[in-house]
């Protein structure tokens, strides 16, 4: 009997459909078609590649209200954020890696100094790793893995993806997509399923496994990897704080602050979740703060109204709530929301601003992933500073001032892969800019060069332009050799040019006496 997972909508718990768990072998099989078709996608041009890529885009295009539909009813998120967030990304990323991919990975000379003079040359060329497996997220369930697998590709690798058990549909979808868009057989491959299905893709002969989702699967996906020494490449979420100086425009940063918190219900590895405001303009911020949550509209993602949504799973909605409760328990205050809304089947929860907040919280120690706010005040920058990377994530920061020097000074301190000035979270969607960041953030990059070069396996190629001459640190070794070694010493590292020039001569002097086999 095929067992099978349930795709469930979060808003009403309906069910959207019911899909198969693909067994290890199949598993097995699925790869083993990838590394099949793996070589013939390799050999083809980046040209030839790119015209798959934006035939995927175009396909994507033509169903674009669709795609948001299914991605509002499986993730949860608002209809304008599938769009804006899920499905425009894509198309940014297809759009920029088809034409950018082959000159960011083109052959790059080495200039190697004194040895380009003595007739050595060195080159780099960036090869193609081969199959590539994806464990995607539920958060953003096709603009990660989708941007993801078009970079592999356009890389030359084929692509297996495992989508999350929570938005299988849309896993699914991404596979069709790729074969309406002509992709040859293997070379963009779907298997659904839990977390069984993940661990075979582990335990297959995959050349590196791009995970996005929580430390603790991080850190179990690191480990099962090491049995085969297999590459890992991991985002694992963020704690993001936002400093809003004194000289802040109150209003502009208010709203940030709102949509960077609340956006996707607060399910973003960049969200918002912790705000640090200069206590000079505190009390006016909060209450500008608060007005404008409470002014959000909180509905099922298919209303066009709707500004928050749902929570995308059970599991997410016990550990805000754990989080929102274990604070008001010990102290803070909810001026928003602060409990889970009565009489509605799925997983909403209001969005919440928490003022009264204590650093060692888990709510400022723990990543949240839901539609908290908690605020807190401080007196110096240099306070701000040290609040805000006082914590094992580093994935994005944001400083807010009307002064953008200052801003951009404090954000060069900040513990984070992506520090921003006068704006946050959206830089995902950038696919130009790199993603990643230290701690417990993960491991690894993905978009920009950075990220592409996490999809290719660097081969360096030296060449001996001079082959008809036996190298001078060959055998035999005696002390005349020893002699020529330290007067090259001097001839390539001396510091005035008179010594260079005597251990040169030196060289010159001990050359005919070598002994070589």
């Amino acid at each position: 009997m095929t067992k099978t997972i349930q795709s469930l909508n979060p808003a009403t718990l309906d069910t959207i459909a019911e899909l198969p768990i693909t067994t290890d072998e199949q598993v097995y099989e699925a790869v083993a078609r990838a590394r099949t078709a793996a070589p013939q996608w390799a050999a083809l041009t980046y040209k030839d590649r790119a015209k798959y890529v934006i035939e995927f885009r175009e396909v994507m295009k033509k169903q674009l209200e669709e795609l948001a539909h299914l991605i509002s009813q499986e993730n949860g998120k608002p209809l304008t954020e599938s769009l804006s967030s899920d499905l425009v990304p894509v198309m940014e990323l297809a759009t920029h890696f088809a034409k950018h991919t082959e000159k960011t990975l083109r052959r790059e000379r080495i200039w190697l100094g004194k040895w380009d003079l003595m007739g050595r040359s060195s080159y780099i060329d960036y090869k193609p790793l081969g199959v590539v497996g994806i464990i995607a997220p539920w958060n953003y369930p096709f603009s990660i893995p989708t941007g993801q697998t078009l970079m592999a590709v356009m890389a030359g690798n084929t692509v297996v993806l495992k989508p999350s058990e929570y938005t299988p549909v849309i896993g699914e979808k991404i596979a069709a997509l790729a074969r309406e868009a002509g992709f040859p057989e293997g070379v963009i491959q779907v298997v659904t399923g839990d977390g069984s299905t993940g661990a075979a893709l582990l335990e297959s002969d995959v050349n590196k496994i791009f995970f996005t989702g929580s430390v603790n699967t991080g850190k179990k996906i690191m480990a099962a990897a090491a049995k085969n020494l297999t590459p890992v490449s991991l985002e694992l979420g963020g704690k993001d704080p936002m400093i809003v100086l004194e000289d802040a425009d109150v209003d502009v940063a208010s709203s940030a602050a709102v949509w960077g918190a609340f956006s996707n219900n607060g399910q973003i590895c960049a969200s918002v979740e912790r705000l640090y405001v200069h206590e000079s303009i505190a009390d006016v911020f909060i209450e500008q703060v608060v007005e404008k949550t409470l002014q959000l509209k909180q509905a099922e993602g298919s209303d066009y109204d709707a500004d928050v949504s749902v929570l995308n799973n059970e599991t997410q909605l016990r550990v805000v709530t754990e989080h929102v409760d274990g604070a008001l328990k010990a102290g803070a205050i909810a001026r928003t929301g602060g409990a889970r809304l009565e009489g509605q089947p799925g997983y909403f929860y209001p969005p919440t601003v928490l003022t009264g907040v204590r650093p060692d919280m888990k709510i400022v120690t723990e990543e949240t992933f839901g539609p908290v706010l908690p605020v807190m005040r401080f007196q110096s920058e240099a306070e701000a500073i040290a609040q805000a990377n006082d914590s094992n994530y580093g994935l994005t920061a944001s400083v807010w001032s009307k002064d953008r020097k200052r801003a951009e000074r404090v954000a060069k301190q900040l513990h984070a892969g992506t520090a921003t000035v006068n704006e946050n979270v959206y830089t995902y969607a950038l696919p130009q800019t790199p993603w990643g960041g230290p701690k417990w953030s993960g491991i690894g990059r993905t978009h920009g060069k950075h990220g592409l070069l996490e999809m290719v396996e660097p081969q360096h190629i030296h060449i001996n332009k001079v082959g008809f001459m036996k190298d001078l640190w060959w055998y035999s070794y005696d002390q005349t050799r020893f002699s020529f070694l330290l007067a090259m010493t001097d001839a390539f590292f001396a510091k005035g040019l008179f010594g260079k020039v005597k251990g040169f001569g030196r060289m010159l002097g001990l050359m005919r006496k070598l002994k070589t086999h």
